[in-house]
């Protein structure tokens, strides 16, 4: 696809690259499998345990090796080709999602097994992911960054409007088991996309580094930039209080509406449509308000929508806000992932990115697992609004007392300016705390 035709539609540039184009198409049909498994695994626990907490618990595990692995991760894909580093990951995560078909197919699948695999899925995903976003910032160029990075949510939102559909269906005709044999098959389409990009090999000559040294000079950056660790706290905080929204859809649609896998399913597929349309308007939004006012914007008011789908009275109503709710919650990710890859150079982006995944890891874990604990002692609406509040208040707090602390997220990076006289962030040689 010319990326002349795709001039006029800045949301769209990314698809003028080829190996960009594979990299999402194989991602796509992987994720419509693994949308098809969260919810056959969120339906199955919380069926069988009756329980908020159980849900929050099996989500939390999945996100909960971020904490340790994330940097080592993204330490890791600065090391290695990415490409093959990403081939061997994906095998991994076709082999657990196998050992799960198995178990389902033979009717051994029971809430510890789901527990075990998912905290060994999360530990993989920790560890292939910084490498997946480092993958796509080499395939496309700077100016379109942006954009593959709101493509790449579009996908993975896709992803959840057709997977959870297919789920659905599969789940009234054939049972749990085939919907897991389906994602288990899906990740032939990464091997496959990844076989037609073309070899990116390492990254100048961070492949030369140790890996602990690598770890902390990622570390150090991030700590030691004012914009980053601003866009980090962000990230951090927005997991906790909002997004475990998504964990927590299954006892939404089961405990306080009292259906099943449909209207779970309803749900899951409103909150990616939302995603996806603000993927399309998120470059002209760009364009005409600027990264950093668009992600103010989008930070403000996600805290809103979010006690608005809490307190819908009727499902559709809750659909209805889903929607929104998901255009912002992706859209505030997208800004802010895209604002913390722009700051650092091609060698770091991995490192940069695995903080990123571990502020969203950590942050998804704990809140997810805790709001999923109060929600069977207080209330499922009592708790999530309450955070929703809780993170609009913190919102409004930041802009009045620092109303321009997004600014230091849109210049560049002090670390990274030409000419830096300072010895202790030089990208040639390993660094330490």
């Amino acid at each position: 696809m010319p990326a002349l035709h795709l001039s006029r539609f800045s949301s769209l540039r990314a698809f003028g690259h080829r190996d960009f184009v594979h990299v999402w198409s194989g991602a796509l049909v992987s994720n419509i499998g693994t949308w098809m498994e969260t919810l056959a695994l969120g339906v199955f626990v919380t069926t069988v345990t009756g329980r908020a907490e159980a849900t929050g618990t099996i989500a939390a595990l999945t996100y909960l090796p971020a904490v340790v692995l994330s940097p080592v991760g993204g330490a890791l894909a600065d090391r290695f080709d990415r490409r093959a580093y990403l081939a061997v990951g994906t095998l991994v995560q076709a082999l657990l999602a196998a050992v799960l078909t198995v178990l389902a197919f033979t009717g051994r699948l029971s809430v510890p097994a789901v527990a075990v695999i998912s905290f060994l899925n999360g530990c993989t995903n920790t560890l292939v992911n910084p490498a997946f976003s480092a993958l796509i910032n080499q395939v496309v160029p700077p100016e379109d960054l942006h954009s593959a990075v709101s493509l790449n949510s579009a996908q993975y939102n896709l992803g959840r409007i057709i997977g959870p559909s297919l789920a659905a269906v599969v789940l009234a005709t054939g049972g749990a088991p085939w919907a897991l044999l389906v994602n288990t098959l899906s990740f032939l389409a990464v091997l496959v996309a990844l076989w037609r990009v073309q070899p990116q090999g390492r990254v100048g000559a961070q492949g030369r580094e140790e890996l602990w040294p690598g770890i902390c000079r990622g570390a150090r950056v991030a700590r030691g930039d004012a914009g980053l660790f601003l866009l980090m706290m962000s990230t951090l905080v927005i997991s906790a209080l909002v997004a475990p929204f998504i964990g927590l859809v299954p006892v939404f649609a089961i405990r306080v509406f009292n259906q099943g896998a449909a209207a779970t399913s309803l749900l899951v597929a409103a909150q990616g449509v939302g995603a996806v349309c603000a993927a399309v308007m998120l470059g002209p939004l760009v364009e005409r308000l600027g990264r950093r006012r668009l992600l103010e914007g989008c930070l403000l008011l996600i805290g809103p929508v979010a006690a608005l789908y809490w307190l819908a009275p009727t499902l559709h109503l809750a659909a209805l806000a889903i929607v929104g709710l998901g255009a912002l919650y992706m859209a505030s990710l997208t800004g802010l992932n895209t604002s913390i890859q722009l700051r650092v150079p091609r060698e770091l982006q991995a490192r940069i990115s695995s903080l990123y995944s571990m502020m969203l890891g950590v942050g998804y874990a704990v809140g997810v697992w805790l709001q999923g604990s109060l929600a069977d002692r207080v209330g499922v609406r009592f708790i999530t609004v309450t955070c929703a509040v809780l993170f609009l208040a913190l919102g409004l707090t930041l802009r009045l007392l620092r109303p321009r602390a997004f600014e230091a997220t849109e210049a560049p990076s002090d670390f990274f300016r030409s000419g830096t006289s300072n010895p202790s962030v030089h990208l040639d040689g390993p660094g330490e705390f």
